[in-house]
């Protein structure tokens, strides 16, 4: 890992700023530790980062919220750190589009590993493999909005989409008529290492296709590749 890498730790609680803090800085990374999402937008205003740690419970806006607007405006990857046992933080963190997460209390040096983890993940992945940057991508008569994050029908009906359904139909928005395996697009949707057994990336293309209109028998926008992954077969033309 890059001895440059600043890491910003956003978390309300002193004595874990103070620890990842100290910590991270005898490990080789920079750090800047905040206690709220105010203090977090400003720092990340005046600086660089290549990661933020973000904890769920905060004062003011929570992680999750905070998560889900810095998704909407930057790639930046986040760690979520969550209450032991709460599951439904750490999943609806994935949908927000956390990278990754870990549940209080942990030891910094797990921590630290899934930070070099998920640097390497996004360092690795060739140039075409990253999101579009245009504001609104049109396809087959759909438009996606990847500001305020929804879709607009041919018909000019306007959905709003989960967590999940955003970043698939980007990815696949921002690669047409590439094919996508499955670590693929688990690796750029959901930020961890494929499960060989797990089938959720085909129950969300389902979804996908079935928030598109698109025929699950015979689909003619995210069509199946058997034995390689799933393609986006239309034009993609981005907006500013």
């Amino acid at each position: 890992m890059d001895t440059c890498d600043h890491i910003l730790i956003v978390d309300d609680d002193v004595e874990i700023r103070t620890l990842l803090g100290s910590y991270f800085e005898r490990n080789g990374l920079r750090s800047t530790a905040v206690g709220d999402g105010r203090a977090m937008w400003r720092a990340l205003d005046g600086g660089h980062f290549d990661l933020v740690v973000l904890d769920v419970m905060l004062p003011g806006d929570d992680g999750l919220t905070l998560c889900r607007e810095l998704r909407a405006k930057s790639e930046l990857p986040v760690i979520m750190l969550t209450a032991r046992g709460d599951e439904t933080d750490r999943i609806v963190g994935l949908e927000m589009g956390a990278d990754d997460y870990l549940p209080k209390p942990f030891n910094p040096r797990e921590l630290l590993a899934r930070i070099k983890v998920v640097l390497k993940r996004v360092r690795s992945l060739p140039p075409n493999l990253r999101p579009d940057d245009s504001r609104r991508l049109a396809f087959a008569g759909w438009t996606l909005d990847t500001v305020h994050r929804h879709l607009v029908s041919p018909a000019g009906v306007v959905a709003s989409l989960s967590g999940a359904e955003f970043r698939l139909l980007r990815i696949f928005l921002a690669h047409p008529n590439r094919v996508l395996n499955r670590d693929q697009l688990v690796d750029l949707t959901q930020g961890r290492e494929a499960d060989p057994l797990d089938r959720s990336i085909d129950v969300q293309v389902s979804r996908l296709r079935h928030r598109l209109g698109d025929d699950p028998k015979d689909p003619s926008l995210i069509k199946t590749v058997r034995g390689e992954g799933y393609v986006l077969a239309v034009p993609v033309t981005g907006q500013a």
